[in-house]
């Protein structure tokens, strides 16, 4: 039986993501089409659409009003094209509060298409109107709903969809792409662009300089708040190891922020922190391997707790030790493949730091049980054979593929 799906995502501007894709078109049985805007700008910075992996379906590039507004943004055109198309199954990679959700269903249950949304909402929030009403006229039309997380799928239940759930992670990563080096030193590394006080053009001499750092520390992601990279800075600055160095990739409000507490109020870490510009999603596992390990030092905010955590599982495919926060889903993500501190903790994540700097063989057993956690749960194969699988039910065939 061959199912056409239509998803229609934009994160799918993300080159690396669309490996899920590929994946997806390999599975026996499915038509994909991928419907993606030009790009997305929200606090973090623009990202223009990347085209990475785009074998075996059609990509389509869809226009995209309010680009930035995760709650308002729509798709114009949608009507037309999904007339055009007419899916089987219309996959919004969408939460259900959203207008595009809503735009996107409504016109789905039309053209008599199965409809399905995904969610990574771990905090039980009460929305005003018209989002309420967008979410539970979303909950009544879906045929289906995939949650990030355990905790995503019991916010549904409390909120009220009484529709089957499946919990699949959105994205995984591809191993043969995301892997350890070969070479250590062959992978301080191409493609870092510097940004702001405290960078320079190669941050990273070679592991065979005298000048090369013996321990590499690293954080990616969003410069916002309740990422907690000011706290990776306290953090670092009470480090008793003299031979450490920091790299902070990503863009965000906090950017000069940071820069100003790096360059003017840690004197201890003058000269050892360095601010990375963004880089493309094909590129950041040549970040990943520069380091000794990767921290993700997320805090709960009113609004906010941290929903997975991608870099993780980037940073673990790439045999990278990790230490992440108790914020949010940090802990399920990581298992015991890492080391989990409280959030908030400065001085606790500063020891984990410590210890790590002093023990090459505890990172070395870290590198492995991380490459073997993700490779047992989070590749991008591993989540494609899932998704397909609730396709197929809600096409009545292989009704046991999906929980």
């Amino acid at each position: 039986m061959l199912v056409r799906v239509v998803m229609v995502s934009k994160a799918l501007v993300v080159g690396a993501y669309q490996r899920k894709l590929e994946e997806l078109a390999r599975q026996p049985g499915i038509e994909l089409i991928a419907v993606v805007p030009p790009g997305w700008r929200d606090r973090r910075g623009a990202v223009r659409m990347e085209r990475a992996h785009t074998q075996g379906y059609e990509l389509c590039v869809a226009p995209l009003v309010f680009s930035g507004q995760y709650h308002l943004h729509f798709y114009p055109t949608a009507g037309v094209l999904l007339r055009r198309l007419r899916p089987d199954v219309l996959h919004v990679d969408e939460e259900p509060y959203n207008l595009a959700t809503w735009h996107l269903l409504r016109i789905g249950q039309a053209i008599g298409a199965r409809g399905v949304f995904f969610t990574w909402q771990n905090l039980h929030r009460r929305y005003p109107w018209p989002f309420r009403h967008f979410e539970q006229a979303n909950y009544r039309r879906a045929a289906h709903a995939i949650a990030g997380s355990e905790a995503a799928a019991a916010v549904l239940r409390d909120k009220g969809y009484r529709g089957p759930i499946s919990v699949i992670p959105q994205f995984g990563v591809d191993p043969a792409i995301f892997s350890p080096a070969s070479e250590r030193t062959g992978d301080r590394e191409q493609g870092m662009e510097p940004a702001g006080p405290g960078s320079i053009s190669n941050p990273l001499p070679s592991a065979a300089s005298p000048s090369a750092p013996s321990f590499v520390i690293g954080y990616a992601g969003g410069l916002v708040p309740e990422k907690g990279a000011d706290m990776l800075l306290c953090a670092c600055a009470a480090l008793p190891c003299p031979d450490w160095t920091l790299l902070i990739l990503g863009d965000g409000p906090e950017r000069a922020r940071l820069a100003d507490l790096a360059a003017r109020e840690l004197p201890a870490v003058q000269g050892r922190v360095h601010f990375l510009k963004h880089l493309p999603s094909t590129a950041m596992p040549g970040f990943y391997r520069q380091l000794d390990v990767l921290v993700l030092p997320s805090r709960s905010c009113a609004n906010w707790t941290e929903q997975f955590g991608r870099v993780l599982i980037e940073a673990m495919a790439c045999g990278v030790p990790v230490a992440g926060s108790s914020c949010g889903e940090i802990p399920n993500v990581v298992g015991d493949a890492g080391i989990i501190f409280p959030e908030g903790d400065v001085n606790a994540l500063s020891q984990v730091l410590a210890a790590l700097a002093a023990d090459r063989s505890r990172r070395a057993e870290l590198s492995a049980q991380g490459r073997a956690r993700v490779l047992a749960r989070y590749t991008q194969a591993r989540i494609a054979t899932e998704t397909a699988g609730v396709y197929r039910q809600l096409m009545g065939a292989d009704a046991g593929a999906a929980s």
